[in-house]
Parts: structure tokens; C-alpha cells; sequence
């Protein structure tokens, strides 16, 4: 079966950090581009952070950068996005995603064919 399971969201106070995990299954993960997008009540899915096939480039919205660090293990076809510093405002449901093949627009939702079911992070002041 072709899925993503994202785990590792939870409670956590302004300033901590947190884990989160993308398990990949039923598809050459390698192969694949991948991005992470989150998503508050109201509001659009918002682009996170993507990284390459390889894992050698990696890319992060203004808002994340120098705070997350997305990363991948190809050998266990895990996703994760490290994220440290947290504020009040990084409280949503995180997605990870798969690229379509071929694709580079990683900042665009339309572009990701395949989505887990969410994992929620809260953050409290």
C-alpha cells in the first residue's frame, strides 16, 4: 500500500524542540523528491520545507529557515523535519508529501501527489 505516516507532533512550551517523522511505504521512496506543509483552522496548507531525492539540496520558507532542518534516511524510507526554537506561531497540523516525479515546484501544494494524515504540534507560550 502506497502511504506516509507522519508521527512525533505533541505539546511543547515556546523555545523547545521536536521531531517529526515521515514513513514512507509501497513506493521507491528514493526517487522521490519530498516537502513538508502545514495547516492551521481557516487557512491554507502552507509550504514548510522540501528536500531532494538525495537529500542533498534542501529548501525552507522564510518563517522555518535557521530554525528547522528537514532531512532524510533513504535506507529506513523515512522523512523528517528537526525543528527547534519553537514559537506559538508554528502551532498547526504538519503534512508530509510526496513530489510528483519530475516536479521541481516544491513550494506549490498542487505539485505533491501523495499526503499522510497529519500530525499536530502545539505550541504554548
Amino acid at each position: 500500500q502506497v502511504q506516509l505516516v507522519e508521527s512525533g507532533g505533541g505539546l511543547v512550551q515556546a523555545g523547545d524542540s521536536l521531531r517529526l517523522s515521515c514513513a514512507a511505504s509501497g513506493y521507491s521512496f528514493d526517487e522521490f523528491a519530498m516537502g513538508w506543509f502545514r495547516q492551521t483552522p481557516g487557512k491554507a496548507r502552507e509550504f514548510v520545507s522540501a528536500i531532494s531525492w538525495s537529500g542533498s539540496n534542501t529548501y525552507y520558507s522564510d518563517s522555518v529557515k535557521g530554525r528547522f532542518t528537514v532531512y532524510r534516511d533513504n535506507a529506513k524510507n523515512t522523512l523528517y523535519l528537526q525543528m527547534s526554537s519553537l514559537t506559538p506561531d508554528d502551532t498547526a497540523i504538519y503534512y508530509c508529501g510526496r513530489l510528483q516525479y519530475g516536479r521541481t515546484w516544491y513550494e506549490r501544494e498542487r505539485e505533491y501527489d501523495l499526503w499522510g494524515q497529519g500530525t499536530q504540534v502545539t505550541v504554548s507560550s
